[in-house]
């Protein structure tokens, strides 16, 4: 039945994909790029220091950058799946935006898999495990042992029910048997900021706004949440190596545009991504924050792509027993 609904899914946005008619001298004004987080997190310094300033300076038009929160990231993707579909308004989606939020919940104003059509896939994330400093461990292995030893005591914040750091910390009980209480935020700093204070005693975070409260002493980095280990965190050890072999809960971003933009618009624009993300600096910048860089794929790879995540991602909501709660 899931093969049935993923196949057809990708039908359908292929037919609009095709579908869509051609635009005229565009762009002749101002682009808005909306993005669903908050200032200061790393998809914003992607955001205002490489893509908007690269895209503006190629198609010779200013690109307005504009954070629109709350609702778990629903309020800005609403806005631009109800935008005038003429290349005019994009969303810079992380993951969950366009997978998790699908199967999350009851109502969701916007269809993932309809009302977008994927313009860029621009990098990915493993995201830093950081604990309160004046919590007693010092290692993932410690901190399992901690949260055994002490049922419910401790609390984590996320950036938002089913958000993949919400999702990485279900991952890990699943799979430990630990109990932990779940604080949602709108934003990595937020969460942050209350683990630095001590109010909840643990969180993952971004690698853009970690290292500097990690030298400091104000919070303690116990693992990443990729594979790999992230470059601006050499010396912090994978969850994977640390306790959790195989472990990975990763995020990646997309440049969406509403369904039945032209497809001239989105092909200009994809090909202007991919030029932009092949250039040294940009790839420079990503990497610094703690990011991996990708090269964007075809907008029909991008569209089975995304069909697939809405699945896989769909599930992992279902066994944390929280679809349909929002």
């Amino acid at each position: 039945m899931r093969t049935i609904i993923r196949t057809a899914l990708i039908g359908l946005a292929l037919a609009q994909w095709q579908a869509a008619a051609p635009a005229q001298d565009y762009p002749n004004r101002p682009i808005t790029l909306v993005l669903p987080l908050g200032a200061g997190g790393a998809m914003d310094i992607v955001a205002r220091g490489s893509l908007g300033p690269k895209l503006a300076e190629r198609l010779g038009r200013p690109v307005v950058i504009e954070n629109r929160l709350g609702g778990g990231t629903v309020i800005a993707a609403t806005s631009v799946a109800h935008a005038a579909p003429d290349g005019y308004t994009l969303l810079f989606a992380p993951s969950g935006t366009l997978t998790t939020n699908a199967t999350l919940y009851k109502s969701l104003p916007y269809d993932p898999g309809k009302d977008f059509i994927p313009v860029a896939l621009t990098s990915k994330i493993g995201f830093v495990l950081v604990v309160n400093a004046g919590v007693p461990v010092r290692s993932f292995a410690e901190l399992i042992k901690y949260a055994k030893e002490n049922p419910g005591k401790l609390t984590y914040g996320s950036t938002g029910t089913g958000a993949t750091p919400h999702l990485a910390i279900e991952m890990i009980k699943t799979a430990t048997g630990i109990e932990m209480t779940h604080v949602p935020y709108k934003g990595s700093i937020a969460a942050l900021t209350d683990v630095v204070a001590g109010h909840i005693q643990l969180t993952f975070t971004d690698p853009a706004i970690s290292p500097q409260l990690i030298a400091e002493g104000k919070v303690r980095a116990l693992g990443v949440s990729s594979l790999t280990r992230v470059g601006v965190l050499p010396d912090v050890p994978t969850l994977a190596e640390s306790a959790l072999p195989g472990f990975e809960a990763v995020s990646w971003h997309m440049m969406v545009a509403p369904a039945n933009t032209p497809k001239d618009v989105v092909t200009r624009l994809n090909t202007e991504f991919k030029a932009i993300m092949a250039l040294p600096e940009v790839k420079k910048q990503i990497v610094d924050i703690g990011l991996i860089p990708m090269e964007p794929p075809s907008v029909e790879e991008m569209q089975i792509f995304l069909a697939a995540e809405i699945a896989r991602w769909g599930k992992l909501v279902q066994q944390a027993g929280i679809a349909g709660t929002e």
